[in-house]
């Protein structure tokens, strides 16, 4: 697998824009087709490639990063999602794996990434620890329930 982590184009979107989810996870994030547009100063979208966008995340290098962490180089890592026919191929795994490598390139600054997942997004939880990150054992509210907030140094 070769996958690479972009910053999202105009050439990504017409695949993004096809891009679906199983309901049981469509409700723990959203599809790019239905993210803002344009998205808010410093909200960064990021493709997971490999010959084609096969997912997206967003890196928020803005006031929102404080609800989450009270460190000053920070970044909040959103909206992860792999595309249906795209799933089980390890493209997830992959793209967590290569994440700290694409922040030190382009956020030479930034020393830690945080996120929310869901307490009942066990998948997402156990895809996250097992790749590096830690619960910070702190929790938010969230949209649909209880969130753990997990951390991962850069």
């Amino acid at each position: 697998m070769n996958i690479s982590l972009e910053y999202r184009n105009d050439t990504h979107r017409p695949i993004l824009d096809t891009f679906t989810l199983p309901t049981d996870q469509e409700k723990y994030t959203t599809l790019p087709k239905d993210m803002d547009d344009p998205l808010p100063e410093g909200v960064h979208p990021i493709v997971v490639v490999e010959q084609k966008p096969v997912g997206m995340f967003l890196l928020h290098d803005n006031e929102r990063v404080a609800s989450y962490t009270d460190k000053p180089h920070a970044l909040l890592f959103s909206a992860f999602a792999i595309n249906e026919a795209d799933q089980g191929k390890g493209y997830a795994k992959a793209a967590l794996q290569e994440l700290p490598k694409f922040v030190r390139q382009h956020f030479p600054h930034i020393r830690e990434v945080v996120l929310s997942v869901n307490l009942k997004n066990d998948v997402a939880f156990t895809l996250y620890t097992t790749n590096g990150w830690v619960d910070t054992g702190r929790r938010i509210g969230g949209p649909i329930g209880e969130q753990r907030i997990l951390a991962l140094s850069i």
